[in-house]
């Protein structure tokens, strides 16, 4: 029971790792904030930690839209009194497209989604944990965020402004007790990544990808998971401000 009577939110929880780490942290006994845009989905997540024993609650929230984070965070602050683990993990793609190609309403959806996003996230989380003494977030980069991934500039921008804003965050909070980092997953078998779709598009391109990673395989959504809860736990507490590559050898 790890995370016993903490109060964990975590956004994009609606499926794919935001799901799994929610039921992760209910079975370690923490009271989870369900948060995402697609209700179904949410309702769902909330479903199966109700199944499973644990404590939950779903909030329908747009992380693009500072008012709606704005106001997650106060329902947070005015039923719990307190946050101490944040996830920002919600997240798009968005269609790929070479630079020029790309069109400017997918450049700003992304950005808004997975820059501002996260930005609102710690701009409304951070003045609770300040005032109740410390507290943990978790962003969700990608390893296209440590590097370049051709096709998908927007994507590739936003996840970099997530490392940049996860170490600026770190060490303006370090000394007030809150530990800001990051995780950067692979290609990850998810609903945001499916390789069997993506062979129907393009034939041969999951092998491909897959070859360019030293462990010769793609994460598991339960990997991610694992080291998102290492990093909110007891056992990372002098790790802060890092952006965690789980990507198999690849930015090696």
């Amino acid at each position: 029971m790890e995370f016993n009577k903490k109060i964990i939110l975590i956004t994009g929880a609606g499926s794919g790792i935001g799901r799994a780490a929610s039921l992760a942290f209910a079975k370690e006994g923490g009271t989870v904030i369900v948060s995402d845009i697609n209700e179904k989905g949410g309702l769902e997540t909330l479903a199966q930690i109700e199944a499973a024993g644990g404590k939950g609650f779903f909030i329908k929230t747009n992380v693009a839209v500072f008012s709606e984070v704005e106001a997650l965070m106060k329902k947070i602050k005015d039923q719990f009194g307190r946050l101490d683990i944040a996830v920002n993990n919600a997240g798009i793609s968005g269609p790929t497209a070479r630079t020029i190609d790309t069109a400017l309403d997918t450049w700003e959806q992304v950005m808004s989604v997975n820059a501002s996003g996260v930005f609102y996230g710690m701009k409304t989380q951070l003045p609770i944990m300040l005032e109740q003494g410390g507290g943990v977030i978790v962003n969700t980069s990608s390893i296209a965020g440590l590097r370049g991934l051709p096709n998908a500039i927007a994507y590739s921008a936003s996840k970099h402004a997530v490392v940049g804003m996860t170490k600026t965050a770190a060490m303006e909070y370090a000394r007030h007790n809150i530990r800001i980092n990051a995780i950067c997953p692979v290609f990850t078998v998810s609903p945001m990544f499916d390789p069997a779709a993506l062979e129907k598009v393009k034939k041969g391109i999951p092998d491909k990808l897959k070859a360019s990673i030293p462990m010769k395989r793609f994460g598991k959504i339960e990997e991610q998971v694992g080291a998102i809860l290492w990093l909110c736990s007891d056992k990372a507490s002098f790790v802060t401000g890092q952006a965690l590559p789980v990507d198999g050898g690849l930015t090696a």
